[in-house]
């Protein structure tokens, strides 16, 4: 089997248009293909698929190339729009169609401000070698793709966001996902609030919510990640978290797994069935040993009158408080079936 081919952030397809656009509102050519040096020293040449020069603006489009990663954004139109700004104005970013506007505090960009992160804004403004210039990404079909992001929860409205540290998309590596988390914990502390959920799915999200009426932007999109979630709050602290999430995916958490991905970590039903002797039912507890699923232990002990979703609330409530360190964070555990219906529940 081949290895998985790598891709490009829209950060470096951003700036690799930037520069061909550049180049020729100077020279009245194109480069194409167009190179650029990545943070890390790569020099990917890029090739260009839109290329208008008008009267004093130049745009260049790159289609996004995201590798074998399932990323929203692959085979995106990433455009810029170069045109001379004021004299000492420096590099001038704003946000064309399809790229958003960040409207919350929290972000590493200011409110009001296009949605264009730091490293690729300075990737952009070291290709553009000190010209005062206008930039404008756009990115065609940006707003509708936005929808399929956690943009609109962060506050980040009308398009997607320009993103990448190293310029390199690796498959699979989860790390935009987890750079949500974090930026999610930084919207929630930036606006006030003093209770966040983090959810396995989205019907453990709305239970969260519903229970505790939480907003939005105080829920986070902790998915598999739960490891992600309890470490950036071990550092920026909320008040209170509660995790919500099924039973299997908790069980994993109980058994002191903060990867609850499948592929990464599987119910262990020998811990399952410790919990359940524990609990003085030695002979559940060896039902349990034999079940399939963690729902079939559920349904095995629920027929035997033991509480094990709230065996297993406890159990990964203590893997969280071992994780956290001592952060000042309270945390609570709900368990839910696949119905959505708790189950189980451990914390304040």
């Amino acid at each position: 089997m081949s290895a998985l081919r790598y891709g490009w952030t829209t950060g470096a397809c951003a700036t690799a248009a930037t520069k061909a656009a550049h180049t020729a509102l100077l020279t009245g050519e194109f480069p194409d293909p167009v190179e650029i040096i990545l943070p890390k020293g790569q020099r990917p040449a890029f090739a260009l698929a839109v290329e208008e020069l008008g009267d004093g603006v130049a745009t260049a489009g790159i289609v996004k190339d995201a590798g074998d990663d399932p990323d929203v954004t692959h085979g995106a139109l990433v455009r810029s729009t170069v045109r001379p700004g004021p004299p000492g104005g420096g590099v001038v970013f704003r946000a064309g169609p399809g790229v958003g506007t960040v409207t919350r505090p929290g972000l590493p960009l200011a409110v009001g401000e296009p949605a264009i992160n730091p490293v690729p804004r300075r990737m952009m403004r070291e290709v553009l070698g000190g010209a005062d210039v206008i930039v404008e990404i756009s990115v065609d079909g940006g707003e509708d793709l936005a929808r399929r992001t956690w943009n609109p929860r962060l506050g980040i409205l009308g398009g997607l966001s320009i993103l990448g540290t190293t310029g390199v998309v690796v498959p699979y590596s989860c790390s935009a996902w987890i750079d949500s988390i974090r930026r999610g914990i930084d919207v929630a502390r930036a606006v006030g609030h003093a209770h966040v959920a983090g959810a396995t799915g989205s019907t453990s999200e709305r239970t969260a919510a519903d229970l505790y009426g939480l907003p939005e932007d105080a829920l986070l999109d902790m998915g598999d990640f739960a490891g992600a979630v309890l470490k950036y709050l071990r550092r920026h602290p909320v008040p209170r978290l509660t995790i919500a999430g099924g039973i299997g995916k908790l069980a994993k958490l109980a058994a002191g797994h903060l990867d609850l991905h499948s592929k990464r970590s599987q119910v262990d039903f020998a811990v399952l069935a410790a919990m359940v002797a524990d609990a003085g039912d030695p002979g559940t507890a060896e039902r349990v040993r034999g079940a399939n699923t963690a729902l079939d232990a559920l349904q095995i002990c629920a027929r035997a009158g033991v509480p094990l979703g709230d065996l297993v609330a406890a159990r990964a409530r203590g893997t969280a408080l071992d994780v956290l360190r001592g952060a000042p964070v309270a945390v609570d555990v709900v368990v839910i079936d696949r119905a959505g219906t708790i189950v189980g529940r451990a914390g304040p």
